[in-house]
């Protein structure tokens, strides 16, 4: 039974061995094993000792059987197989594997360690087993220190391959996980945007919609040319409920590919016709704005907004409030905007979600200002500060 090969913490990087991996590695170490033993076998087994033919075998099998734990423990495998190899020729091939898989680790010591240990057990190798050997003791010698030198780089080759590849599908599954979730942000980013955008427009339309259809509802003492002039300005205003949502998903589409012409959005240029359009509608407002001569459009944008949402929450909790509007500010010191209206003054049924707020003080964020609002002392206030330049 092959064992499992466990990811140690310490080298993520290593692969985790296939059937078929363990296969075609059993099989090279056992040609190699048998291509060593070959040179030993006979004299093995016709001299003085036979006892080591069959030590040979012995030990040989069971090297085969601890090379599968090498990854689990891998400095202490080729270690003992390392010293097994004076007794084993057969075992030469697991005793490789070892040694090369622990030099895939590259650790320093661990690679000295068996690089010396290697060269004193082959020594011992020639003085155990009966090689018939006439090449000249420094040949062998070279060889060898030539053979353990190959191992060793050959292993720390493959160990910085495995990383490289490692840290490359690491980086590469990062990036794929970084770009999904830019992604998902994009999108709620884009869906919060159209959510402000839609509120904002259609809010105060369908506020005013919702104000005179409530009219008709407690007026019955209205004749039917007044009840057909209400139900006139309801239709107005439903055509311009409508015309303003073109204009947002013609700004929300993409340029090249909206159709028709785009409805252009408001900027503090005109809040003296919203002031105007709410008086006429039966508000009562008191309008209070300095010359902001030269304040860019994304900014007054953001001021329209905010009063257009004061109008609009007075209008829905407090018809009958008068409602008070100050606009003033500066290069210096930026845009300051006070919408206040009285609490609980007149009847209403206008359902209000608190959205608006929520997405102005987004507005107001991405702007670089703030915004707050609340009660006080029997007033509902909202102020915002924006900065002169977005």
């Amino acid at each position: 039974m092959i064992p499992a090969e466990p990811a140690t913490a310490a080298a993520p990087y290593q692969p985790r061995l296939t059937w078929w991996s363990h296969v075609w590695r059993d099989f090279l170490c056992l040609l190699l094993g048998l291509f060593v033993w070959a040179q030993v076998m006979e004299q093995q087994a016709e001299g003085d000792h036979p006892i080591l033919f069959w030590a040979d075998l012995v030990v040989g099998l069971l090297c085969f059987v601890a090379v599968h734990w090498r990854r689990r423990w891998p400095f202490a495998i080729a270690l003992v197989l390392t010293l097994l190899t004076p007794v084993t020729s057969l075992g030469a091939g697991p005793t490789t594997l070892a040694v090369v898989s622990v030099a895939t680790y590259r650790v320093r010591w661990q690679l000295a360690v068996l690089g010396v240990l290697n060269l004193v057990v082959t020594w011992a190798y020639y003085v155990v087993q009966p090689v018939q050997d006439e090449d000249p003791t420094w040949i062998v010698a070279s060889f060898t220190v030539v053979l353990v030198a190959g191992m060793l780089a050959w292993g720390m080759f493959i160990g910085s391959r495995r990383e490289l590849l490692w840290t490359l599908r690491q980086r590469a599954e990062a990036a794929e996980a970084e770009r999904d979730l830019r992604a998902a942000q994009a999108r709620g980013n884009e869906r919060a945007r159209i959510a402000r955008e839609m509120h904002d427009v259609l809010a105060h339309r369908i506020s005013q919609i919702s104000m005179h259809a409530g009219a008709l509802t407690y007026r019955d003492d209205l004749s039917a040319d007044e009840m057909r002039a209400s139900a006139a300005v309801i239709q107005e205003k439903a055509h311009e409920a409508l015309d303003d949502l073109r204009g947002v998903l013609g700004v929300l589409r993409d340029e090249q590919g909206a159709r028709g012409a785009v409805v252009p959005q408001p900027t503090y240029a005109d809040l003296g016709a919203l002031v105007d359009d709410a008086r006429a509608a039966g508000a009562t407002v008191e309008y209070e704005v300095a010359d902001l001569d030269g304040l860019p459009d994304p900014v007054g944008r953001t001021v329209y907004r905010i009063v257009q949402e004061g109008i609009t929450n007075a209008r829905k909790h407090a018809p009958a409030a008068a409602v008070r509007i100050r606009v003033t500010g500066s290069i210096e010191d930026g845009v300051e905007v006070v919408v206040r209206n009285a609490l609980g003054f007149g009847p209403t049924t206008t359902p209000g979600s608190g959205l608006g707020l929520v997405g102005l003080t987004e507005r107001a964020e991405l702007a670089g200002g703030r915004l707050t609002h609340g009660t006080e002392n029997g007033f509902f206030v909202l102020r915002a500060w924006l900065p002169w330049s977005p």
